[in-house]
């Protein structure tokens, strides 16, 4: 819960000597046995299940073209043509910029990314770090009026990590979404933590209303396990990594109010000979998909196939997308 809402701008790279933005310091399944300061610190609440999601494929319908141009080492553009019928379909122009702070081999700050369409249309992020805080901000326009913001905090400890998020303050209306976020490290290969998420306004049944999970996060050699516990749902993630090549996730949720659970499976198979990527899931409701990513070498091509299938809903979509830079 973390998210009040998801921003569907994704930061493109950026070339030249200042690397790719690492918006996620998401503590990962690592074989390299030099510590730092930075490896102590368990990341945060909000990418706790990171690691597993990310096996999963991002399934999408109908045709999609992007175009990456770099003006310079900071600054990149894009231009984006989607033709669907799930999504808003048209076209869609994306700026990234990323400054000079360089606080990590792979991190530099500010970062501020976003993209609008021909109808003003637009969603909008910036991020910033000073010392151990790190701050987001990210708003969605939608018809000249602010649908959806939200402003982020994290504090990075040796050993822990605090975030506060505030989410759709309205002021006048009194309304709002606040999470508060904690996750420690009580030993190296394990991290507890809590989440409380409190809404408020005349939207909301009594006025105002909390909830409380409480999370956790084992980390093995070649594996993690996390876990997020409320008072209405259970959410848990097993990550793997076989090799360099081949890695899984399954991922279960249940709903204790409606007494629903499913699972998900999913797998990630690289195959660097041949500049390929193939992502899979299947789920308990009968839902099979796959997302394969193949680029073109040597043009700045990559090619994107989507599929997937739901044999008890007779339902299928299918995706084609062509990335160029």
């Amino acid at each position: 819960m973390g998210n009040v809402f998801a921003s569907s701008v994704a930061p493109p790279p950026i070339t030249g000597p200042v690397p790719s933005p690492s918006l996620s310091d998401q503590a990962g399944v690592s074989t390299n046995t030099t510590k730092t300061v930075s490896d102590n610190n368990p990341g945060t609440v909000e990418d706790i299940h990171k690691k597993c999601k990310d096996v999963f494929p991002s399934l999408f319908e109908g045709s999609k073209i992007m175009v990456n141009k770099a003006l310079s080492n900071h600054f990149q553009i894009s231009h984006t043509l989607n033709m669907t019928n799930s999504t808003p379909a048209g076209y869609r122009f994306g700026a990234t910029y990323v400054g000079t702070n360089q606080i990590g081999p792979m991190e530099a700050y500010p970062i501020l990314l976003g993209d609008v369409d021909p109808s003003g249309n637009m969603n909008a992020n910036i991020f910033h770090q000073y010392k151990n805080i790190r701050g987001k901000f990210a708003a969605q326009v939608q018809d000249s009026k602010f649908v959806a913001t939200q402003v982020s905090a994290d504090y990075k400890g040796s050993d822990f990590t605090a975030s506060l998020t505030l989410g759709n303050t309205d002021v006048l209306n009194g309304s709002g979404v606040t999470v508060m976020h904690y996750l420690q490290n009580v030993m190296p290969s394990l991290a507890l933590g809590a989440e409380m998420a409190y809404q408020y306004g005349p939207q909301v049944p009594g006025g105002e209303i909390a909830v409380m999970s409480l999370v956790g996060r084992y980390t093995g050699t070649n594996y993690m396990v996390s876990g997020t516990l409320g008072s209405a749902a259970v959410h848990a993630c097993y990550y793997r990594k076989e090799n360099e090549n081949i890695q899984v996730g399954v991922e279960v949720e249940t709903n204790l109010r409606l007494g629903e659970s499913s699972c998900t499976f999913g797998y990630q198979v690289d195959l660097p000979k041949a500049n390929m990527t193939f992502r899979g899931m299947v789920d308990t409701n009968w839902t099979v998909g796959a997302v394969l990513e193949k680029k073109l070498h040597p043009l700045p091509f990559t090619l994107g196939l989507s599929g997937m299938i739901n044999h008890t809903k007779n339902q299928s979509r299918f995706g084609i997308s062509l990335i160029i830079g």
